[in-house]
């Protein structure tokens, strides 16, 4: 790669570009974002695993988990949620586009004895008609889609749903925004982005006109250069009330987490409870 062609990497780029390599499902990321979901204490593609039990505790109130009860967790990952939501007594299903992640689900539900369905899949192509009790979203997925990802995702939630059926999800508020700001690292050697020696060029950028952050990653190594764009919008509830009203949804709750915390101006997240 030539010094031109690399400048055009520390340059803001259009809203909602494509990275230029896969992220969750890459061979070496993955290893890390798998890491990053068993570490009990971490908040890291994960949460704590105290506030999982907690968040499923609070979901079960919701919904009782009666026999025969289904729930489809999108983005399920390593099965953290799942085996949990199955523990509870729900009869669970589990999607992610993570290879590794689901692969270490499978083990686990093997392990335990569990009947969970996994499936390593896009959640965007999922084709169910209802089907599900309740469909849970968790750790603010839906703030990461574009605008029509976004539209696709609940046009499909809303028909897999049952009626009555309940989405449950979260996301990020503006109160979490950051500065637009550069930065860089080097690694002398294997790190989260590369098993290679790599430099690392860092950028946060924001998109006023549609409430959405960029986290941009460059990696550098001797071979190649690759490019991870992060996205992630900002909601409000009203924001959140529209793209549900559009496909169908008529009925909302709002809290300030997936454990049920009050809602209030300065909350964080919004975790929304839509009902078809």
């Amino acid at each position: 790669m030539n010094f031109n062609e690399l400048m055009g990497y520390v340059k803001k780029p259009p809203l909602y570009a494509l990275s230029t390599n896969k992220f969750w499902d890459d061979e070496h990321i993955s290893k890390g974002m798998l890491e990053a979901h068993l570490n009990p204490d971490w908040d890291a593609a994960s949460r704590n695993h105290e506030f999982i039990d907690k968040s499923v505790e609070w979901i079960a109130r919701i919904k009782a988990p009666e026999e025969g009860v289904k729930l489809l967790d999108l983005g399920c990952g390593p099965g953290l949620y799942a085996e949990r939501f199955n523990r509870a007594g729900y009869s669970v299903t589990g999607i992610d586009f993570s290879k590794r992640s689901i692969e270490y689900a499978k083990e686990q539900a093997a392990f335990g004895g569990s009947n969970i369905e996994y499936i390593y899949q896009d959640y965007l192509t999922i084709d169910y008609v209802d089907q599900f009790d309740i469909i849970t979203m968790i750790y603010c997925d839906y703030a990461a889609l574009t605008v029509g990802d976004r539209r696709t995702l609940l046009e499909k939630v809303y028909r897999a749903l049952i009626p009555d059926g309940k989405f449950i999800f979260d996301v990020f508020t503006s109160k979490v925004r950051k500065d637009e700001a550069h930065t860089w690292y080097s690694s002398h050697g294997s790190g989260f982005f590369s098993e290679e020696p790599h430099i690392c060029l860092e950028s946060i950028y924001q998109y006023d006109e549609d409430k959405t952050e960029l986290a941009r990653h460059v990696i550098i190594t001797e071979k190649s250069v690759e490019c991870y764009n992060i996205w992630n919008h900002f909601f409000t509830k009203e924001m959140l009330i529209a793209e549900g009203e559009a496909v169908g949804f008529s009925s909302y709750s709002f809290y300030g987490d997936v454990v049920g915390s009050e809602y209030s101006e300065d909350s964080e997240m919004i975790c929304g409870v839509f009902v078809k």
